[in-house]
């Protein structure tokens, strides 16, 4: 008999590993033969009117691809027409976006046979009744490690919570398959979530599609990384720090359950804004709060998401947050995209938060240690798996507190959301209108070097006080537009030792090309305001609209 020396947490993440994996390569064992997915024309003649209303379909400039890849019908309506109009089948584009996913690192649970058989049942569903299952029938998405499915673990990046599967479908999931979405797979995220790279013991580390040596970021990290490869059109990720959300979470997992100071929300991630918009719209029209009781009774507003979209906006600009400066290039696309809004006729003004900020982040991370770091620690210590160093520093940076100073952490809370509400009320345009949305920066950084991520409060301070936001994609780092502002850089005095951290990760030849985004802000519960706004902002920035 021989006795393995490697360790008992060791074993079970190389099992669960190599389970992965071979479920990946029996599907391209299977589908070696279809390797090149191609929509077979049924005749010359259909073949032609097929690849028209392809073309059509994706002759937008939304997309790419060529008019015989199911992979360049890229967006929720576009898959919609597509099936209907019997260019694609739902098992057809759904063997594509696999076939992106079997080479790519993210994933942790692969849901392919399921998914193979849901798609069957949805073709089979259109052929005999003519009609669509519902407003998502045959997306195809992949989900963030920690929302429940039956027969499926949601480890969370944990070891111990290795083969323990779910006994139950969480909320959104029994909702999305009810509307026809197929769920494809689960992706990685960070050892305990609460981090912004995302690498844990079980699964590993998961590098940005551009460049291996440059973390995707987190915690949702493997969700961006699929959408970037293109494995997946809708990505469903967590962020903790909301208050009220009309997205049902039950039945997701998180680090910390049971804490309600900064508890975690659910959000949709996608390559377009009208993706976004339409499943946003999919969910919470479907009474998500008769499934769970967190969910707000807030139905979808049509004449306020209208309104965002369609009218002049009051936008104020908030161009650094007085903690932790942003880089040259962060910089300079967000004044690019202030530029292209005041041409287009939208009033801008200036949002500056003081130390309001900063007081945000401290009483935030204060919540993040209430407890001592326990809940953490007896997630590692049931696998017997290390820690993650960034993890280990969280766990020990404080102490539990007594439930008298967390009253009183409270108090803080609500006092910096009242100041936060009150700055925003006082915040008018130059001709006296309230502003409808803030426009700032994503983070500091365009992406970074694997754990060189320190500051996250351009983002976490929305989770804070509560107020929906949406990212859109704005521009990258140039070393030809960059050149010059990098070249001044040594004459900045850093605030701190986090802005002197971020001002020293800046590398503009291997930072040259990677992308660059803007967050679009609005008040709490005003998620059509947001959604309006940013695609409001997104045509401007795509050139399709006028000034």
């Amino acid at each position: 008999m021989t006795i393995s020396n490697t360790p008992q947490w060791l074993q079970t993440a190389n099992t669960k590993r190599r389970l992965r994996d071979d479920l990946i390569q029996a599907f391209v064992e299977t589908h070696k033969a279809h390797s090149e997915v191609r929509i077979p024309p049924i005749s010359a003649k259909d073949s032609q009117i097929d690849d028209a209303k392809l073309l059509h379909l994706v002759g937008t400039g939304t997309t790419k691809g060529n008019a015989q890849d199911p992979l360049a019908i890229d967006s929720v309506e576009e898959i919609l027409q597509a099936i209907l109009s019997g260019v694609v089948t739902a098992s057809q584009l759904l063997n594509a976006y696999i076939h992106r996913q079997t080479g790519t690192s993210p994933l942790t649970e692969v849901l392919f046979d399921n998914a193979i058989q849901q798609a069957n049942e949805l073709d089979e569903y259109f052929q005999n009744n003519g009609r669509l299952v519902g407003p998502l029938h045959g997306v195809p998405m992949t989900l963030k490690d920690q929302f429940d499915v039956q027969g499926y673990d949601s480890t969370l990046g944990y070891v111990g919570r290795a083969f323990k599967p779910a006994t139950r479908d969480c909320a959104l999931v029994s909702l999305l398959k009810e509307m026809g979405a197929i769920i494809v797979a689960k992706s990685n995220l960070p050892q305990s979530i609460m981090w912004c790279e995302t690498e844990n013991p079980l699964w590993g580390l998961t590098v940005h599609p551009r460049n291996p040596a440059f973390t995707p970021g987190g915690s949702t990290g493997g969700e961006g990384t699929l959408l970037s490869l293109r494995g997946t059109v809708i990505g469903w990720g967590t962020d903790i720090g909301a208050y009220n959300t009309r997205l049902p979470y039950r039945g997701v997992s998180v680090s910390t359950e049971g804490q309600e100071h900064v508890p975690s929300v659910i959000g949709p991630m996608t390559r377009n804004i009208e993706s976004l918009i339409a499943v946003t719209k999919a969910v919470i029209e479907r009474s998500p709060w008769d499934r769970d009781p967190k969910c707000c009774p807030v139905p979808w507003r049509p004449e306020i998401f209208e309104q965002a979209r369609s009218r002049p906006l009051v936008v104020a600009v908030m161009r650094d947050d007085g903690v932790v400066r942003p880089h040259p290039p962060v910089t300079r696309v967000l004044e690019e995209v202030v530029a292209k809004l005041e041409k287009a006729g939208h009033e801008v003004v200036s949002w500056t938060p003081g130390s309001l900020h900063k007081e945000c982040i401290e009483i935030m991370d204060q919540y993040y240690t209430a407890d001592g770091g326990e809940d953490i620690q007896r997630d590692v210590e049931a696998g017997g798996e290390p820690f993650i160093p960034h993890v280990e520093v969280l766990v020990n940076r404080g102490k539990p507190i007594s439930v008298y100073n967390y009253w009183q952490l409270n108090k803080q809370k609500i006092a910096a959301q009242e100041r936060y509400l009150d700055l925003w009320n006082a915040s008018k345009s130059p001709t006296g209108k309230q502003i409808d949305i803030l426009l700032t920066p994503v983070m500091p950084h365009s992406a970074v070097p694997h754990r060189k991520c320190r500051w996250v409060g351009y983002t976490k301070v929305f989770n804070f006080v509560d107020y929906p936001a949406v990212v859109l994609p704005a521009g990258h780092v140039s070393k030809e537009l960059d050149a010059d502002a990098a070249q001044s850089m040594d004459s900045y005095q850093p605030r701190n030792a986090i802005d002197e951290w971020n001002w020293n990760v800046f590398d503009l030849e291997k930072m040259d090309g990677m992308p660059i985004g803007v967050q679009v802000v609005a008040r709490r519960l005003q998620e059509e305001k947001a959604l309006g706004a940013a695609q409001a902002i997104d045509k401007i920035l795509r050139g399709s609209v006028e000034p």
